[in-house]
């Protein structure tokens, strides 16, 4: 029961994430917000990672994941970012949410087998999502098309996240590895920021909304690893797959965004079947 409850608080406290996310994003630029997000997480993850045992265990190849996980990392909070600044959530959530499909897909490509579970619940993903879509309506087909592409870029980006960093925690632990690739997320963004030019004083406005974001994406990723030490931790990430739905349902409440049967059929279907994805 605990590690069901700690993928609960997962699952509620990305849920808040992105609906954060889609309230502040129309308003702030999503490279500059990233950056100070992006710091905000390493540093509340750091205490964690550098007392953690098994530093002796990174090899060339683990350093290398570690940091090839951290820069498709930015890219997929960027598209994340982007996708919610254009909206609606009941469109980029489930998109977004979508990435078990392509860590599927990553597992496969390293000589991993996939069963009828997993076949079930990537076609049930699929048919969600595409009832999500077909279900829009009062959208311009351009804008839907861009955030259709900016979910797509966040759902690549996370699943090879998790891909190379759990390649890389094969051999040494994962807190450190996921810092790593952190770290190395921070200075993706921060070089990108340098590159487009401008001004950079005016990102740390931005301080109190970055602090809000960074600690919620960083508690729930350490609840989801504090699992780990419960019985039944498979429980953790299956309820955590689930935070689309708060998104979603936040959205519906607060930002009056409406809702035609056939999305909360294609919502329920998308992330029922990311639910089957976890349990495999």
């Amino acid at each position: 029961m605990i590690a069901l409850g700690l993928g609960l608080l997962a699952a509620l406290l990305w849920g808040l994430h992105d609906f954060f996310v889609r309230l502040l994003a129309s308003r702030a630029d999503s490279l500059a917000l990233l950056v100070l997000v992006f710091m905000v997480g390493a540093v509340l993850m750091a205490p964690f990672a550098l007392f953690s045992e098994g530093w002796d265990r990174f090899t060339p190849a683990t350093i290398g994941f570690s940091l090839v996980s951290g820069l498709f990392y930015a890219g997929g909070g960027y598209g994340l970012y982007r996708a919610f600044a254009i909206g609606p959530v009941r469109l980029v959530a489930p998109i977004c949410g979508a990435y078990p499909l392509l860590s599927v897909a990553f597992h496969m490509m390293r000589g991993g087998e996939a069963g009828p579970i997993v076949w079930l619940g990537v076609f049930t993903v699929v048919i969600g999502i595409s009832m999500v879509t077909r279900g829009e309506a009062g959208e311009s087909a351009e804008r839907r098309l861009l955030a259709v592409l900016w979910s797509l870029l966040g759902a690549i980006g996370f699943a090879f996240t998790f891909g190379f960093s759990q390649w890389a925690a094969e051999t040494a632990p994962e807190t450190p590895v996921i810092w790593m690739a952190r770290l190395m997320a921070v200075a993706a963004v921060c070089l990108a920021v340098i590159l487009r030019g401008g001004p950079i004083t005016p990102i740390f406005s931005m301080w109190r909304t970055a602090l809000l974001l960074g600690t919620l994406d960083t508690v729930a990723l350490m609840a989801i690893a504090h699992a780990g030490g419960f019985p039944h931790a498979e429980y953790a990430p299956v309820t955590a797959s689930m935070f689309g739905i708060v998104t979603v349902l936040l959205a519906w409440r607060f930002l009056k965004e409406t809702m035609r049967p056939v999305q909360w059929i294609g919502i329920m279907a998308a992330f029922s079947g990311l639910a089957l994805l976890s349990l495999v």
